[in-house]
């Protein structure tokens, strides 16, 4: 799990050679106070979650798809108790094909969600349960 205390910018914003962003107002006299699409100043208290979980290390879709549920669901969980930034989390090994033969097997899914929720709970500074 990595984190970075920032929010998320478009690449584009800020830069010289970038076309200027088009001002977008809901205001009917033309004085809005913000441009709609202007939102940092909503991100600042918000978890911002990525996740990575390579072909290499789950060949099938439905396994990535059951881990990256699995993963969103231990954030969810836990979002109160983390630090609002950026938080990513990787798949960094793969997992025993001969032990989960299925993609999507319960015994696989409960794998996955209690190794996440050691490992969020961890990031988060809460003890977690056995």
């Amino acid at each position: 799990m990595h984190y970075l205390a920032d929010v998320p910018t478009s690449s584009w914003r800020g830069t010289a050679a970038a076309p200027a962003a088009p001002e977008l107002s809901t205001a009917s006299d033309g004085a809005a106070e913000a441009a709609v699409d202007d939102s940092n100043a909503k991100l600042n208290n918000t978890v911002w979650l990525g996740m990575v979980v390579p072909k290499r290390h789950a060949r099938r879709s439905v396994t990535r798809s059951l881990m990256k549920r699995q993963i969103r669901a231990a954030v969810g969980l836990q979002a109160g108790g983390l630090a609002t930034g950026l938080w990513v989390v990787r798949m960094r090994a793969p997992f025993d094909r001969k032990r989960f033969v299925s993609a999507a097997s319960d015994a696989l899914r409960a794998e996955v969600r209690d190794e996440l929720a050691a490992l969020v709970g961890a990031a988060a500074g809460r003890p977690t349960a056995a």
